[in-house]
């Protein structure tokens, strides 16, 4: 990227989507900072064991 663009991109103002950490996007708001949240958690908890068996129900 050369430094023409990078000047651009943080000069810009932000628009964020952030996944999972309500906090982080909380944080970005009281900054004034335009932010999605989505709340969105790891499938099973995070589990491999669980989540493996859970992708073979649709099947």
């Amino acid at each position: 990227m050369d430094n023409n663009k990078t000047a651009d991109l943080i000069s810009k103002p932000l628009n964020v989507v952030n996944i999972g950490l309500e906090g982080f996007a909380n944080e970005l708001k009281q900054q004034d900072v335009s932010t999605i949240h989505v709340d969105w958690s790891p499938p099973a908890g995070g589990d491999p064991k669980i989540a493996d068996l859970l992708s073979k129900l649709g099947t």
